[in-house]
């Protein structure tokens, strides 16, 4: 290990310096804070801890992990309702850039080490986009793979409408013109309804059951880091519903949209979207996440609301032999039962 940069889990009552020192970081999100992390173990279970890397007695970088436990063993990975696993680093404090590189990358290669030394079967990080310089992993043979979001820039919203495409353009208009209106508010049966409906509809894995969904949101809602926005009609019926991530961090993160089948066509997603981007603005936030850019009809429409595409990186540790024993039996297994459910078909054909 460094030196200079020690490793060491904080406890508990130093949980507060290290959310402000989260808030600060331009790696920083919600999800590094521990009322986040304490709010998804609650509801899905797991546990979380903090890392912190310090030099001189400083803390200068850290990183919130959330911790299972596997077949293969312990692991640390992102999961639904978490999409970053990210470290945080402090703003370096220099005139040079290789000054700052240097200290960054020092560490950086001291949090992998620390990570590699706790006995983990696997571990997965998402970092944040702002994480460009992730050579300390990829020379302990972590590798990266790519991934992509959007960001919307909330810091003028007379720049970000000219960059919203005209058609969505229109379509929230319409909506105002027809008397759909935004709320925001702790109404989160009429959004889990909707938020089921589109998993159905597109046959997606469910964030949560819907009692453990609902003890997630309440936590986070009491502790200021959410915010629930609904599309009404004038009789005051929920026809979309928006969930932000919303805490001390300038960035904001979309964790779920959802709406009504029926009123699709009206525009209501587009309406509520930016709707959504103006109380945030209005609120001092400078960004939101649309969170994952994969190739399909949802990225398509979050780039039509003007977004920046960026490029994060997602670093594996190397598996334990454990794991990777595992991971290969579990794997045979399921494509056994997938040759049996071919061979079954092929007999119920004939």
């Amino acid at each position: 290990m460094s030196a200079t940069v020690t490793i060491r889990e904080l406890p508990e009552p130093e949980f507060a310096a290290w959310e402000q020192f989260v808030a600060a970081s331009p790696q920083g999100s919600p999800y590094s804070t521990p009322t986040y992390l304490d709010a998804l173990c609650t509801a899905a279970g797991g546990s979380f801890w903090v890392l912190a890397a310090e030099r001189g007695g400083q803390v200068v970088g850290g990183i919130g992990l959330y911790e299972r436990e596997g077949a293969g063993g312990r692991y640390v990975s992102p999961r639904l309702l978490l999409y970053y696993l990210s470290p945080v680093l402090a703003t370096q404090e220099t005139r040079y850039p290789s000054q700052r590189t240097s200290r960054e990358i020092e560490v950086l290669g001291a949090l992998a080490e620390s990570l590699e030394a706790r006995g983990f079967g696997s571990v997965t990080l998402k970092c944040r986009h702002t994480l460009a310089d992730v050579r300390p992993f990829l020379a302990r043979n972590w590798t990266a793979d790519p991934s992509y979001t959007y960001l919307l820039d909330l810091t003028d919203m007379e720049a970000a409408w000219g960059r919203v495409e005209q058609n969505l353009r229109r379509l929230v208009n319409r909506c105002a013109e027809q008397g759909v209106t935004m709320a925001e508010d702790d109404d989160f049966d009429s959004f889990n309804r909707l938020h089921e409906l589109t998993l159905d509809r597109k046959g997606a894995e469910v964030y949560l059951p819907a009692a453990a969904f609902r003890t997630w949101f309440g936590k986070l809602r009491s502790a200021g880091l959410c915010r629930l926005y609904h599309a009404r009609l004038p009789d005051s019926q929920v026809i979309a519903s928006q969930l932000v991530l919303a805490g001390a961090h300038p960035l904001t993160h979309t964790v779920s949209a959802a709406a009504d089948p029926a009123h699709l066509r009206l525009g209501v997603n587009a309406f509520l979207r930016w709707r959504a981007a103006e109380a945030l603005a209005a609120a001092g936030y400078t960004g939101n996440d649309l969170t994952d850019a994969a190739l399909n009809p949802v990225t398509h429409f979050k780039g039509q609301l003007g977004g920046d595409l960026v490029h994060c990186h997602v670093l594996r540790a190397p598996q334990s032999a454990r794991w990777r024993l595992t991971s290969a039996r579990d794997a045979g297994v399921r494509g056994a039962k997938q040759l049996v459910k071919r061979a079954l078909g092929r007999g119920e054909e004939r």
